[in-house]
């Protein structure tokens, strides 16, 4: 059976790599699905009309993660559209790397921003729709727990204050049957850190299994979170990078 059926699913940051991948999954288990984009409007209707075709509902809204109502706009306009929602995953991020001592204090609240800021308000506008059963699922890092590069102080902050938002959130809501979860992928290979990249044979160094990970190994453990074999699990970090953090 489709483990998503009669569900409402809003990924946010879905135009390409693990996002898209999230909501092709979520489509193919029976949800109906949107998925927020910043830029790139072509990439995000192309996931969408590649889940219609398969006989999905999907569609593509566009919400900047900087901008805090267009975040909580995309939830209301979701439930607009489907009449509901179920699981929220809040996937958009940036990433940038510089030493701290060049870092300024509008990067730290861009970063904070669309990492966090971002992920508060839209998993706050989600609650009065989500019910017994609710999922948030957020995508975290593996570097939250640990940063073995130069210039990371600032994404890998952000990352872990994912990890505490999380464990408070689960506490708040777990009383309304609502599971909050973080995900914490490592090396993946997506347009962002392709496994050819210049940086790649440094990253499998540091792996276990010395190979990326996919986009679809992400969503498939998001759909495990997203389904109802993982309902007695919420406030979890679960990590999988390949053996990065072993």
């Amino acid at each position: 059976m489709e483990k998503l059926q009669n569900k409402v699913a809003l990924v946010t940051g879905a135009s390409r790599g693990i996002g898209a991948a999230i909501a092709k999954r979520f489509a193919r288990e029976g949800a109906s699905v949107a998925l927020t984009y910043q830029t790139s409007k072509d990439k995000a209707e192309q996931v969408a009309q590649e889940i219609r075709q398969l006989g999905g509902k999907a569609i593509a809204l566009r919400a900047d993660g900087a901008d805090p109502q267009a975040v909580i706009s995309a939830v209301d306009k979701t439930v607009q559209e489907f009449g509901g929602l179920h699981i929220l995953v809040n996937n958009a991020g940036i990433a940038f790397y510089h030493d701290i001592s060049q870092l300024t204090l509008e990067d730290f609240d861009h970063m904070m921003a669309v990492n966090v800021r971002a992920v508060f308000a839209a998993s706050q506008a989600a609650i009065k729709y989500l019910g017994d059963g609710g999922r948030i699922i957020n995508i975290g890092s593996c570097q939250a727990e640990r940063m073995p590069d130069p210039g990371g102080s600032l994404y890998a902050m952000s990352k872990s204050a994912l990890v505490g938002l999380t464990k408070g959130m689960a506490r708040d809501l777990g009383s309304r049957g609502i599971t909050v979860n973080v995900i914490h992928p490592g090396p993946i290979d997506t347009d962002m850190n392709p496994a050819s990249g210049p940086t790649s044979a440094y990253q499998r160094s540091l792996m276990a299994l010395s190979d990326f990970g996919t986009a679809n190994d992400i969503a498939a453990l998001a759909t495990y979170l997203a389904g109802p074999e993982s309902a007695y699990m919420t406030g979890s970090g679960l990590t999988i990078d390949g053996g990065t953090n072993s």
